[in-house]
């Protein structure tokens, strides 16, 4: 019996990407099915483009995520569009409060939803940015 079960095990399933167009570029697919075929295994071909290099390099230079990283990526982003930090890619102070509000909103609801499941640091490391991007977005308003 433990045979059947390892062939059961080996067997699985095949994804294949059958959309004529590359999603990253709009590009068209067609008479390329093995550029298809390695898209969508994830794989890569020798020889192939060079995409997978870029983000393998990319990678390595980001940190690991946690939840902490998480809640502080999300208000890095607030204070960007609260106008506090410069956006990264322009270099200029930018405000967007409808769009702050929004980020301080969404970590209100990630705070509601992990009630319970945090543990102290992390409960009072979204209760702080919380209460400190609520306070600066009261400002923000009074100043426009």
């Amino acid at each position: 019996m433990a045979e059947g079960g390892e062939k059961g095990a080996e067997k699985g399933f095949r994804v294949q990407d059958r959309r004529r167009f590359v999603p990253e570029t709009g590009e068209s697919r067609e008479g390329k099915p093995q550029e298809v075929a390695a898209q969508a295994t994830g794989t890569q071909e020798p020889g192939g483009d060079e995409t997978g290099g870029k983000e393998e390099a990319a990678g390595e230079d980001l940190p690991e995520i946690s939840f902490s990283t998480f809640v502080i990526g999300l208000s890095t982003q607030a204070l960007m569009h609260l106008g506090e930090i410069p956006n990264p890619l322009s270099g200029k102070v930018e405000s967007a409060l409808s769009v702050a509000k929004q980020m301080i909103d969404i970590i209100g609801i990630l705070r509601e939803k992990t009630r319970g499941n945090l543990d102290q640091g992390e409960k009072k490391l979204i209760d702080d940015v919380l209460y400190d991007l609520r306070m600066r977005y009261v400002e923000a308003v009074k100043r426009k």
